[in-house]
């Protein structure tokens, strides 16, 4: 079901994007107007507890109810939806093949010979897609071709199908959530040469995908299971309230980059600060190491960039702060304004990061 990898900039008025994610679902509709985009919708809901766990769907006929009155309620009336798995659940491989096959050979090359050789289970177990990316001679002379091979079990992408049904819905695309991202930053991404890789972050509420990106296409992708859930835990136990509010207006208050409060009354802000500090080290952590592992893969090419997506984007001078920590310049993506879109007012500002994907996939068409 992952399909059409290729004509990933095209847009058709009648599709919805649905983002679906541990706490949120997240749904935009756009339409183009002359060469400009505009955002007629952006909504979403909160999931129920018991619905999304350890980074699956666990409850499909509770979420398929939730989209359906969430469609109703915001009176959205579009029946085809293009959504996204998260890239943990995929395999993205890029495979050099010879340029002298023809489609048909291709095809058999990559979907039957080549996938055998990076996938972990049996092929009829997975649902596979490729598309191929550039032409390159190879160090004995050899012309050769790059193919972008992406794969994901049957069974979550079957489960994602099961709930659009039950929700009255035609899924026309189902891809992986980092594609949409990239989609949305195109023309950031755009601004970068062939050996400068740029560190896609986006900070989830129970994980963060980290991906790197060289010319669009991304080369190397790990989850790590850091994300807001860990820190809304750190900062509960750190004042003691076991029921903190998942609300992201409420890490406006961490002041990363100011240890030590300037007065008295601001003492709970630093602990809550503490508390959010022990977890984004650990994530800090891990970014360099995927960082230094690909770099030592990786002849003549340089990070120039991270970008910052996700809901975790939020967190107040967490730019600056990643920044600090690993000497490399650090930005959150806006994408309102990377998609150039008329939105009005609708998205706050701090908010925007996290709806990266979801408009990413509102962009795209079958």
């Amino acid at each position: 079901m992952l399909q059409n990898l290729t004509n990933i900039f095209a847009k058709q008025s009648d599709s919805i994007g649905i983002e679906i994610n541990p706490r949120k679902i997240n749904i935009v509709q756009i339409a183009k107007k002359g060469q400009k985009y505009k955002l007629l919708k952006n909504v979403s809901a909160n999931v129920p507890d018991g619905v999304y766990e350890d980074g699956q769907i666990v409850d499909a006929l509770t979420l398929s109810e939730l989209i359906k009155d969430t469609l109703k309620v915001n009176n959205i009336k579009a029946k085809r939806v293009v959504s996204a798995v998260p890239m943990r659940e995929a395999i993205i491989r890029i495979v050099p093949v010879p340029a002298e096959l023809d489609e048909e050979e291709l095809k058999d090359m990559v979907l039957v010979h080549e996938a055998g050789m990076y996938l972990p289970y049996p092929r009829e177990e997975v649902d596979l897609d490729y598309v191929k990316l550039g032409y390159f001679m190879d160090e004995d002379g050899i012309e050769k071709v790059n193919v972008l091979l992406v794969a994901t079990r049957k069974e979550v992408t079957d489960l994602y199908l099961e709930v659009f049904e039950h929700a009255n819905l035609q899924t026309v695309v189902l891809e992986i959530n980092s594609f949409a991202l990239i989609r949305t930053i195109r023309e950031q991404l755009r601004q970068f040469g062939s050996r400068e890789g740029v560190v896609l972050v986006d900070i989830d509420f129970d994980s963060t995908e980290i991906a790197i990106i060289v010319e669009g296409v991304p080369q190397f992708s790990r989850t790590v299971p850091v994300g807001l859930e860990q820190m809304y835990d750190s900062m509960s136990q750190a004042i003691g309230d076991e029921n903190i509010v998942d609300d992201l207006e409420f890490l406006q208050q961490v002041r990363l980059m100011e240890n030590v409060p300037s007065e008295e009354d601001d003492m709970d802000a630093s602990i809550i600060t503490s508390a959010v500090l022990r977890v984004l080290s650990e994530l800090t952590d891990e970014l360099g190491r995927s960082i230094n592992f690909y770099l030592n893969q990786s002849e003549d090419l340089e990070i120039a960039q991270l970008l910052l997506a996700g809901p975790g984007a939020a967190i107040a001078q967490l730019d600056d702060f990643l920044t600090q920590k690993l000497n490399l310049p650090a930005l959150k993506i806006d994408p309102v304004m990377a998609l150039a879109l008329e939105a009005n007012d609708s998205i706050a500002p701090f908010q925007r990061p996290g709806w990266g994907v979801a408009l990413g996939l509102g962009m795209r068409e079958d």
